[in-house]
C-alpha cells in the first residue's frame, strides 16, 4: 500500500484520550463553542458533529449526550431523539450537499473498528455515484474535495432552514437559554 503524508492527523494519533475519565464526545457539547468544535445541530438528547477526518464531504456523527459505549444502555427517550436527529441530519445533508445516497452505521467496540468505543455514536456518510474513482481503487487514497469549514456552513444553514432558527442557537429545539 502506498503511503500518503498527512501531518495533520498527528493531533488525532497523539491525542490524550483522557486518563481521568474525560470523553471528547462529552466535552465538545459542554464547551459552548459549537462552530469551533464543528457541532452543526443539537436536540434534547443528542447532537450532530462533523467528522474531523471525513470519508466524504458531509461525514457526520450523531452522538447522544449519554456517556455509554453500550447501545443497549440508552433509554427509550434517548434512542427516539437520536433516531429523529438522524432523520433531520439526512434531510439537511440532502438539502445542502445533494448526495446520491448514504452509508450509516455504528462501530460498537474497538473490535468493530471504533476508535472511540466508550461513547456510542452513529456515522452518516454521504455518497455520490462517482465518489469512487481511480484514487481509492488504484492508489488506496481518498481525496476530499471540500474544506470542512465550507461543509459546516452548508450543513448548518440546512438545519436552520428546517427549524427557522439556527440549530445551535438559544431557543432552538433542545437548547435551553444560556446553554450551547
Amino acid at each position: 500500500m502506498e503511503q500518503v503524508f498527512a501531518p495533520w492527523r498527528i493531533e488525532w494519533v497523539e491525542r490524550d484520550e483522557g486518563t481521568d475519565g474525560d470523553c471528547v464526545f462529552c466535552e465538545l457539547p459542554a464547551a459552548g463553542r459549537d462552530r469551533e468544535n464543528r457541532i452543526v445541530a443539537r436536540s434534547e438528547h443528542a447532537y450532530v458533529l462533523l467528522n474531523n477526518y471525513p470519508y466524504n464531504p458531509g461525514h457526520v456523527m450523531v452522538i447522544p449526550h449519554t456517556h455509554t459505549g453500550e447501545y443497549r444502555e440508552l433509554s427509550d427517550a434517548v434512542l427516539l431523539d437520536h433516531a429523529r436527529l438522524k432523520q433531520r441530519t439526512l434531510a439537511a445533508l440532502e438539502r445542502s450537499l445533494d448526495p446520491d445516497g448514504f452509508n450509516t452505521g455504528c462501530n460498537l467496540g474497538r473490535g468493530a473498528g471504533g476508535s472511540i468505543g466508550d461513547h456510542f455514536h452513529t456515522h452518516i456518510v454521504p455518497r455520490w455515484e462517482e465518489d469512487t474513482n481511480f484514487m481509492p481503487v488504484i492508489s488506496e487514497t481518498k481525496v476530499i474535495v471540500e474544506a470542512i469549514e465550507n461543509t459546516y456552513d452548508q450543513l448548518y444553514e440546512a438545519f436552520a432552514a428546517q427549524e427557522g432558527t439556527h440549530p445551535t442557537d438559544e431557543g432552538a429545539i433542545g437548547i435551553e437559554p444560556g446553554e450551547k
